[in-house]
């Protein structure tokens, strides 16, 4: 079974993209609001060698840093 994240924010067209592009496929995930959750901004920052870009996917332990369509 795949292990998905994604970090968003709202009003961000490409975490809606990606969002809709994993339900489409059936494949869970679970959402991280980086305005929202403590440390997210931080996290996403850590993950993509200091770019402050959502979404960043992190899918089956793949850190993907923004998304340009199913």
């Amino acid at each position: 079974m795949s292990e998905v994240t994604i970090y968003t924010k709202e009003g961000c067209p490409y975490c809606a993209a990606a969002k809709k592009h994993y339900t489409d496929q059936g494949i869970e995930y679970t959402e991280i609001d980086v305005y929202e959750t403590e440390g997210a901004k931080e996290k996403v920052r850590e993950l993509s060698d200091g770019k402050n870009i959502v979404p960043l996917i992190i899918d089956n332990g793949e850190v993907k840093i923004g998304f340009g369509g199913g």
